[in-house]
């Protein structure tokens, strides 16, 4: 099995893209959303990859099995976004959504990001329990900044104080 390898998108083809997380969202979590709902996707480079934004994938060879995105909200706060995981790829020993919180939470302390938001659906308990022990707080909607991106399926809501990432996840290169 070839490596994994976390990298800023970086201009592919995002059928790749959409192939990873429309399953996901759609087949396990009955998330009825489509392509066209998700324009975000379709201009990755200027949607994500704005200011303090930025987006990773997770690859293995030319197989996209991650991914991970910031959106810049301004005042130096990001939204967390598009994060998914390839089911043939979550948990040990690959930890890849590990691997990609950590590319994230180094990027949000190299462009001195203060707080990174996240909204997720009710239904994604195993991502709740993820974001919980990686240091994210759940918080009400009412708390979320204003410029915050709130999607229709989301119903539960996390904060983190880029002061509080959890020791050694920034100066973690094995992930």
């Amino acid at each position: 099995m070839s490596a994994v390898q976390v990298i800023p998108y970086d201009g592919r083809p995002c059928d790749a893209i959409y192939n990873l997380i429309l399953p996901i969202q759609q087949d396990e979590f009955g998330i009825q959303i489509t392509r066209e709902q998700q324009p975000d996707l379709a201009d990755i480079k200027s949607y994500y990859q704005d200011g303090i934004g930025n987006f990773w994938i997770a690859a293995v060879g030319a197989h996209v099995v991650g991914t991970i995105a910031l959106k810049n909200i301004g005042n130096q706060q990001v939204a967390l976004r598009k994060m998914f995981v390839h089911a043939d790829y979550r948990g040990n020993p690959h930890k890849i959504a590990y691997s990609l919180l950590v590319q994230a939470m180094q990027w949000c302390q190299q462009k001195q990001i203060q707080d990174v938001f996240l909204g997720t659906t009710d239904k994604f308990i195993a991502a709740h329990r993820f974001y919980e022990k990686n240091g994210f707080a759940s918080i009400n909607k009412a708390d979320l900044p204003p410029a915050f991106p709130v999607m229709q399926v989301d119903s539960k809501f996390y904060h983190l104080n880029v002061d509080n990432i959890p020791v050694g996840m920034c100066n973690d290169t094995a992930a």
